[in-house]
């Protein structure tokens, strides 16, 4: 789906393409694709990497265009339900007056970032500083992506409290491996935005705005790492309690095992075929009984003092 954009008091939609609009591209078609290439002229090599949606943040510049592609956070649901964060490809195209942008998934980040713009009456967002103000979008969205986690951390922390299940340890897992993949674009974010300041030194650019993403994607950045230690910390305390509980159980189950071969022991020895002299003594049963009733107990009041049972 193409559309066309244009920045007067927030981004109004356009019938057509105007210069100096943003054209954006959301899941396009071969189509569509082709009529940006014969049209703008768009690099086709550049835009069909964004398809890989393991394609790392780089800019370039060639012919012309500068290139960028930045990795933006995205959240999906799964078949039952839950919440499922992930990075997806983001390309950048400015090139004269034509700014491009191309995605190949649906995210909550552009369309807020129109109603943003409306709401505050932004009265002019061209190029370049299109390009930062996307940029600085996609750090904003890290963050609320980010609020979202931490929430289910606590939801998860708190029934973990309750009851050590493997579905509340998974969840746990689950948001490790959603701030992994956080903080490695993040990451890409940062390289990629120290070397489009030096293709920037030269073009006309809002600086305050510049300071704004750096300040904004290092806040993210900083916050999916602490994020991800503490979320590892608690991973590795839950993995020492269940590992003392265990081993808790286990010496429980072993004092008890003592305890219940006493009996077994005694009637084993007094049901031996041999001559044992108690033979054709009465009370020589409820003598046995009482024997290892006692022995029994101070085994089970030994065990009991070393807090074993």
């Amino acid at each position: 789906m193409t559309e066309y954009w244009k920045c007067k008091d927030g981004f109004r939609q356009l019938p057509e393409w105007e210069s100096d609009c943003w054209i954006q591209v959301t899941q396009p078609t071969q189509e569509e694709l082709g009529d940006l290439e014969s049209r703008f002229g768009a690099p086709m090599d550049f835009i069909q990497d964004v398809e890989d949606t393991e394609e790392r943040p780089r800019t370039e510049s060639e012919s012309g265009w500068l290139m960028t592609l930045i990795r933006v956070p995205n959240k999906e649901f799964d078949e039952d339900g839950n919440p499922v964060f992930s990075t997806i490809p983001l390309a950048l195209l400015v090139h004269g007056q034509i700014f491009i942008s191309i995605c190949y998934y649906k995210t909550e980040m552009i369309d807020d970032f129109i109603r943003y713009t409306i709401r505050k009456n932004i009265e002019e967002r061209i190029r370049y500083d299109l390009m930062l103000s996307i940029f600085l979008s996609s750090s904003v969205w890290y963050l609320k992506y980010l609020k979202q986690m931490n929430t289910m951390m606590k939801q998860a922390e708190d029934a973990l409290e309750d009851s050590m299940e493997n579905d509340q340890l998974q969840k746990m897992m689950r948001i490790e491996k959603f701030l992994v993949y956080f903080v490695t674009s993040m990451r890409g974010n940062e390289v990629v935005m120290v070397r489009l300041k030096k293709h920037l030194r030269h073009l006309p650019y809002d600086e305050d705005l510049l300071d704004d993403v750096e300040i904004e994607l290092q806040q993210a950045y900083a916050t999916a790492n602490i994020y991800s230690e503490v979320l590892e910390r608690q991973r590795e305390s839950y993995s020492s309690i269940i590992s003392n509980n265990l081993n808790v159980i286990m010496k429980r189950l072993t004092a008890i095992t003592i305890i219940l071969m006493i009996p077994a022991a005694v009637s084993g020895f007094f049901g031996m075929n041999v001559p044992n002299g108690m033979e054709e003594w009465n009370p020589a049963f409820a003598l046995i009984l009482l024997a290892t009733a006692v022995i029994s107990i101070i085994a089970y009041v030994f065990f009991k003092k070393r807090d074993l049972v």
